[in-house]
């Protein structure tokens, strides 16, 4: 059992805060292309922090908690590559120009540390207080990564979203992004802009990926820290990591696949292990070091086969997949609006 104490936990969220609080600096202040050099700095600087953390904890707590740490962390970060495939999406459905994707990244990556401090919080209570939660979560993963997999090909309609189609019936929404503000006047009109709609769709997108990747890193550790650094330092590296690869998110046609196998793994040892806790302790479970070789060799796999595939046929195009079927705007008969355009 893990023992934090108080102020381990105030200096670690006094960290994560320090380095939201730089990105939403440069965001807000400095609007601006991040080009492949800023992006690959910044990449690197988050891996770094994440990696010297885990050496911290690792000799801290003790090699078996590190490793639930790495694996978690591993887990996280994959799965918000994910996330990446659908903040591309977001960018060309709303037309967000360069200067401002900095900053609706920096925004998307608050909401969603928020959302997951939330369910970690929730999570780590009900799991304290009802072993069948275990259970619970499992078959949710499980169900997660079959749907995934029936829709690997699709990309998830960010239009058909609930709470954009909520706030676009009841809210008048500007033209154009007027300088990267959320709202402004129109004719003495209080207008949002479509920025604003941009971080209501990621804030949703958001809400969604927490109900699957809380889950699954309580799959590889019950220790509500680890599960808090494990996301933090995932969802940090996300702004760089965007900038990074979103001209080769393409290329991975089969991450998709990958994740739903690696969610139904997950999903298989919540069971388990809550077979082992609440039937019978001879059913076996599974031990983090097996965790952490499956998802390596799934990922590594799924990565080369991708390029590969993408090497032989160039028109192949990777999608994040999506957890229903649905038809698109000309299916159902509705004509795409012309996106926002910057003014000059």
């Amino acid at each position: 059992m893990l023992t934090v104490s108080g102020l381990t936990w105030a200096l670690t969220i006094g960290l994560v805060v320090l380095l939201l609080a730089v990105d939403m600096v440069q965001a807000v202040l400095r609007p601006h292309r991040v080009g492949i050099g800023e992006a690959t700095a910044w990449s690197v600087f988050y891996v770094a922090i994440a990696v010297l953390f885990g050496v911290w904890f690792t000799l801290e707590h003790g090699g078996d908690l590190g490793t639930q740490y790495f694996v978690g962390y591993l887990v996280e970060k994959s799965l918000s590559v994910d996330n990446l495939f659908v903040f591309v999406i977001i960018m060309s459905t709303f037309a967000v120009p360069e200067s401002h994707q900095h900053k609706v990244l920096t925004f998307g990556i608050v909401m969603a540390l928020a959302l997951r401090a939330v369910f970690i919080a929730l999570g780590a209570t009900l799991l304290s207080l009802f072993s069948f939660v275990f259970l619970i979560f499992g078959l949710l993963l499980i169900y997660t990564a079959v749907q995934l997999f029936r829709h690997r090909n699709e990309n998830p309609d960010v239009e058909d979203n609930l709470v954009v189609k909520t706030a676009r019936r009841v809210l008048p929404i500007a033209d154009d992004y007027v300088r990267g503000k959320l709202f402004t006047r129109d004719d003495g009109r209080f207008v949002a802009t479509p920025l604003f709609l941009v971080l209501l769709a990621i804030g949703s997108i958001d809400l969604l990926f927490a109900l699957d990747s809380i889950p699954a890193v309580f799959g590889i550790t019950q220790e509500p820290y680890i599960v808090f650094v494990a996301n933090a330092f995932a969802l940090l590296g996300l702004r760089a990591l965007f900038f990074l690869v979103k001209g080769l998110l393409d290329r991975l046609v089969y991450l998709s696949t990958g994740l739903s196998l690696i969610l139904a793994f997950i999903g298989v040892k919540l069971i388990l292990h809550w077979a082992h806790v609440d039937i019978d302790p001879r059913v076996p479970e599974v031990p983090t070091m097996v965790s952490l070789a499956v998802i390596v060799v799934v990922l590594v796999v799924v990565t080369v086969a991708s390029l590969v595939k993408t090497r032989h046929d160039p028109s192949a195009k990777a999608h994040p997949g999506s957890l229903r079927a649905h038809r698109s705007r000309d299916e159902a008969g509705q004509r795409p609006e012309s996106p926002p355009r910057e003014p000059s």
